[in-house]
């Protein structure tokens, strides 16, 4: 009688051996968890004690940059900066908002972190183009119209504003139509439009209506600018018939396609 077979004995075992064996997956045990997570725990509660329980990151310096007119003690004053308190509590905006409030002449701020003990303010202060006379004393405009400063003599090398309401019909009238500030906006551009060499000379900026506006040299020669619209072509206008015409007393560039001059 013939042997069993390999081929018999294979099918037999995996007969007997019935379906394959599945190993059981056991959820992790506690302490496995527990571990990382205390750990992450513990390391919130350092960080939080450093920030803010700790005397290692409060305000201590509040550097200042950006000054010219004002003082870096002006400055911080305004600022109002709670030494001592923790760095990352410090409301960076509400500084900023009590600088531009308490300061007129800043015209932007910027308040920054300086790890680990610093909260700096750099600050760009306001530049008047124009002075408006208030008394004895004048107000300084800066080239966005905004009147920040009042100041006991007008600044070197800036023009006076004059509203000539005394001209029957013209600035009166202009007034009651466009607003005061809407002629000092206009004078303002102007300001801000004429060429720099002019503009050291210019000791006057007259506005006789919103489309009336002249300028008065030091030397006692005027400009006819006329409105604040077409500004660079009537700066260009005037440089060149000054260039043409040095003797001439009086310059009109309203129309700066068809400027004029007069006098000698």
């Amino acid at each position: 009688m013939a042997g069993t077979t390999t081929a018999g004995r294979g099918d037999r075992q995996r007969e007997s051996s019935g379906p394959p064996h599945r190993r059981r997956l056991w959820p992790p045990r506690p302490r496995a968890v527990a571990g990382p997570a205390a750990v992450l725990v513990l390391l919130a509660a350092v960080t939080l004690w450093l920030l803010y329980g700790s005397d290692w990151l409060r305000v201590e310096q509040v550097p200042v940059s950006g000054t010219s007119v004002l003082t870096p003690a002006q400055v911080r004053e305004a600022a109002g900066v709670p030494v001592g308190e923790p760095l990352v509590s410090v409301d960076t905006e509400a500084i900023e908002a009590r600088l531009k409030r308490n300061l007129p002449r800043i015209d932007t701020a910027e308040v920054t972190r300086d790890w680990p003990h610093g909260i700096g303010l750099e600050v760009t202060e306001r530049t008047p183009v124009l002075v408006v006379r208030k008394g004895e004393k004048y107000v300084e405009v800066d080239k966005k119209g905004v009147r920040f400063a009042t100041v006991s003599r007008a600044p070197k090398g800036v023009p006076v504003l004059k509203m000539a309401v005394s001209r029957p019909g013209s600035a009166a009238a202009s007034v009651r139509r466009f607003g005061e500030d809407r002629l000092t906006r206009a004078a303002v551009a102007v300001a801000d439009r004429v060429p720099a060499p002019v503009a050291r000379e210019t000791r006057l900026v007259t506005v006789g209506s919103y489309d009336d506006i002249a300028l008065e040299l030091t030397d006692g020669r005027t400009v006819v600018w006329g409105s604040a619209e077409q500004g660079r072509a009537k700066a260009r206008a005037l440089i060149a018939l000054m260039k043409a015409e040095p003797d001439a007393r009086h310059f009109d560039v309203s129309v700066p396609t068809a400027p004029a001059s007069s006098g000698s």
